[in-house]
């Protein structure tokens, strides 16, 4: 068992040489095992995506499961979200066979340890993967019962929303992911005029990668939308936890954008005026937050992390700039794409305004998109810890939430260790073209010289 598939946030790697049925098996059997032993728990959800993998993945991880003694309510092919859901409702731990946004030739597992939504994380999964790798698991004849959530999950997607009377035009792009098997009957049921992009499911994403993060991956989405003359186009990712925006003139909407124009209308209601945004986000996020007289919280990246610092500091709203939105103001949201797109279409259904033109006084900054530099696990930790101390002895300001971000009065420049690959990233903003070729200049030849 290669020891680095267990991740910040979940269990990922190459199939079939990282991650296979053997180690499915194994990770069904130490799930099953810690359930019970450390938690006194003995019924578990799981539930798979669309890649090739995934099928026979989720085969061999309930035989392990139920194969410790731990009963499983299988839900079949589900995004993550509605796994999250079927955890929520059930009040049980669970896991989703998933590599989320990453290539077709991988897959992983994302997991909970408690008797909630939000996935293990950090010291969470060290520990289990020592749990794991000591090796001695129950042994016991659970049983696996096959339910659907689909029904109860579009119920409580259509609570609390409110759609005005502008019928709006929407193309969404499924990316032939797992959103591409409920998008239109989810959508269907709102006062929409609806297109639909790439809505076969098929793991070999045939047309695009489905990560809206990359920009590449909107550009069919954005000749969709000028082509059909639509107000906005969405795209989800591969398992349907994240989303991405085109404007009706084809162009992306920077995630932040959409952060700023939820924050607008929450902030109207609002008690706890408080938000959450992660640390590669651009400072007009915390500009607008400031001139409500609002309260801004600029936390480490990761949807795990986010979800339980919303959750435990009972924020009405957090978001990450990869596309995961948290929004907890009329309900207990789980982390869903199709309702952080619900939530944007029914703010535009109550305006005549284009979208572009609710964007327009958002403060502009210049900045990188978010940069990956191939690295190793090993040479993650020495990269930023070097950059650190450089920083430190120049009495740089920095915020080490999550690697190390290091504030000018004119700029910003964020060096991380990834936490789903092999990378560095790093994403830098300034007031000037010329202020982010400064910090470009600094950082990135730093980077270059203690990575390796």
């Amino acid at each position: 068992m290669n020891e680095e598939i267990f991740r910040a946030y979940d269990i990922r790697g190459k199939y079939p040489t990282e991650i296979n049925e053997d180690l499915a098996y194994t990770i069904g059997l130490s799930y099953g095992s810690y359930l019970q032993e450390k938690m006194q728990i003995n019924r578990c959800i799981v539930s798979r995506d669309n890649r090739l993998s995934s099928d026979a993945l989720t085969q061999s991880l309930v035989k392990g499961l139920t194969s410790t003694g731990l009963n499983v309510i299988d839900y079949g092919q589900t995004t993550t979200p509605m796994n999250y859901y079927a955890r929520y409702l059930n009040q049980l731990p669970g896991i989703m066979v998933t590599a989320s946004h990453n290539p077709k030739d991988e897959n992983g597992f994302k997991f909970s340890l408690d008797k909630g939504v939000i996935n293990a994380r950090g010291e969470m999964i060290t520990d289990f993967k020592n749990y794991t790798l000591a090796g001695n698991f129950l042994k016991g004849m659970g049983q696996c019962d096959h339910q659907n959530i689909f029904d109860k999950y579009l119920e409580y997607l259509k609570y609390a929303l409110k759609f005005g009377q502008r019928k709006r035009k929407v193309v969404l792009d499924c990316g032939n992911g797992i959103t591409a098997l409920y998008a239109r009957k989810v959508f269907s049921n709102f006062n929409l005029e609806l297109e639909i992009i790439n809505e076969a499911s098929d793991g070999n994403f045939p047309n695009h990668h489905p990560d809206p993060a990359v920009p590449e991956n909107m550009q069919q989405l954005s000749e969709a939308v000028k082509n059909s003359k639509a107000d906005l186009g969405i795209a989800f990712d591969g398992d349907g936890d994240r989303l991405g925006v085109v404007m009706e003139n084809g162009e992306l909407m920077p995630i932040e954008n959409y952060m700023i124009l939820m924050i607008r209308e929450l902030n109207k209601e609002v008690t706890n005026k408080t938000y959450l945004y992660d640390v590669k986000c651009s400072k007009s996020v915390a500009d607008e937050i400031n001139k409500f007289g609002a309260r801004g919280i600029c936390y480490r990246t990761g949807a795990s992390f986010t979800e339980a610092k919303v959750l435990a500091d009972n924020l009405p709203f957090g978001a990450e700039y990869s596309g995961h939105i948290f929004f907890r103001d009329r309900t207990n949201d789980v982390a869903s794409a199709f309702y952080a797109a619900l939530r944007l279409l029914e703010l535009l259904s109550k305006t005549s305004e284009k979208l572009s033109k609710l964007c327009e006084d958002i403060p502009h900054y210049y900045n990188t998109p978010e940069l990956k530099i191939p690295t190793t696990d090993a040479l993650k930790v020495k990269v930023v810890a070097n950059i650190k101390e450089y920083c430190q002895k120049r009495r740089y300001p920095i915020n080490d939430i999550d690697g190390i971000r290091v504030n000018f009065t004119n700029g910003w420049a964020l060096i991380r260790g990834s936490n789903t690959g092999n990378n560095l990233t790093f994403r830098a903003e300034a007031d000037t073209p010329e202020g982010l070729t400064l910090l470009q200049n600094l950082f990135i030849p730093l980077i270059n010289e203690y990575n390796k």
